[in-house]
């Protein structure tokens, strides 16, 4: 049972090996949402994010003939780093399953703390299934991820060290892959104050909690597809489904689209790097419909290697409108060049890149193709440079940007 004195007596123990985590104001979300907008960020913690909590609390509560026995999880990164973590602080070998996308740092950075990491299968339900295999054959204390009342406590002090910062918060978001984190934060909120509301929030292409809680039961999706890595789970825990039934008092759904501009906006006016699952709740403030609430989106991690990162730069800039192609037809002859960049000088456009083709008609003297990729300031500007070119006799034509 998660109960009070379980969740007091965890809060007292991750303090061994966890960094406080003080709750950040963001003036630039609260005025976007009309709501007084918090921070959690978890994505500051050590390993990188909230699991290092539920791994560290789990590993305290077992005798030491399962600790030496040796641990075993699966994990897309994170919970593997707090097991790896957990585990070399209690002296214990751990032995980590990841799927074979997770992402390089956090293989590098589970395997630095002292675990052994084995690459299997394409989605954690995949990895999982295969880490049990190894549990059973080598005699390891398995430790879940997710579906564990105990792992699920530890992760729910995070809700302590809200309330006691933010006493009068009204809503907490918590993002969902398969509820641990979700469960632990939503009962802990309610039993200190049931006025408080939890809202989960699921990447729109792994929603199984959502589609579980729909049908009054736990379901498994047949496939999952999202860049949000971290919860791209298919089936949510078994264990602690009845307390997010119970707790959570609403599910919002976020696109990869959202994601990714959720990240541009974190590091321009934040300065701070969030990976996908962890921008959920960022995502999410968009989609509440409440005004002049204290709002509190839990960042649940900030393990994002460098080439993903550079991808979702680029992506946000592209959606923005702070980067975009046009096509232009001009006629084969000196000067042209110079007209067009002429245009979009005047308008304060800056060249990126030029594509000049020659061969897009058989009549060159008719025409060639210019394709001009541009940074502008936004969508305002990128419209005033497209009329400029139309004014001066040009037909631009919009093209997606190949960067």
């Amino acid at each position: 049972m998660l109960t009070l004195d379980k969740f007091e007596a965890a809060s007292e123990a991750v303090k061994q090996v966890t960094q406080e985590t003080k709750l950040v104001y963001s003036q630039y979300y609260s005025e976007q949402t009309g709501n007084k907008v918090f921070f959690k960020p978890e994505n500051m913690q050590r390993t990188g994010a909230y699991k290092i909590r539920g791994a560290y609390y789990k590993i305290s509560t077992l005798t030491d003939e399962e600790r030496n026995k040796g641990l075993i999880t699966a994990s897309a990164g994170n919970h593997a780093q707090g097991v790896a973590y957990a585990a070399k602080a209690f002296g214990a070998k751990a032995v980590i399953v990841m799927p074979t996308t997770t992402p390089l740092i956090k293989v590098n950075r589970t395997k630095s703390y002292g675990a052994e990491v084995v690459l299997y299968g394409d989605v954690y339900d995949e990895a999982c299934a295969h880490a049990y295999e190894l549990a059973s054959e080598h005699g390891y204390t398995f430790i879940h991820p997710f579906d564990d009342l105990a792992v699920a406590t530890g992760q729910g002090t995070i809700a302590m060290e809200i309330v006691q910062e933010l006493p009068l918060v009204d809503y907490i978001l918590v993002p969902i892959g398969g509820g641990g984190l979700a469960t632990g934060v939503s009962a802990l909120a309610k039993l200190l104050n049931p006025n408080i509301k939890v809202i989960g929030v699921e990447p729109a292409g792994a929603n199984c909690m959502q589609a579980s809680l729909d049908i009054g039961k736990v379901t498994t999706m047949p496939n999952v597809n999202t860049i949000a890595d971290g919860t791209a789970v298919k089936t949510p825990g078994e264990q602690l489904f009845s307390y997010i039934q119970k707790n959570l008092d609403g599910i919002i759904t976020v696109d990869d689209d959202e994601l990714v501009v959720a990240f541009l906006d974190m590091v321009e006016n934040h300065k701070m790097i969030v990976e996908n699952s962890g921008l959920l709740t960022v995502a999410a403030l968009k989609h509440m419909d409440v005004k002049g609430k204290k709002i509190v989106s839990i960042l649940s991690g900030g393990n994002m290697d460098v080439i993903t990162m550079s991808s979702v730069v680029q992506l946000g800039l592209i959606q923005r409108d702070r980067i975009f192609t046009v096509s232009v037809l001009l006629p084969d002859k000196p000067g042209e060049l110079v007209r067009v960049a002429t245009v979009i000088a005047e308008e304060q456009g800056n060249v990126i890149k030029l594509e000049h083709n020659q061969f897009v008609s058989t009549n060159r003297n008719a025409a060639v193709e210019l394709k001009i990729t541009l940074e502008a300031f936004g969508t305002e500007h990128k419209n005033n440079i497209v009329d400029a070119l139309k004014k001066n006799g040009y037909k631009p034509k919009l093209i997606r940007p190949n960067l």
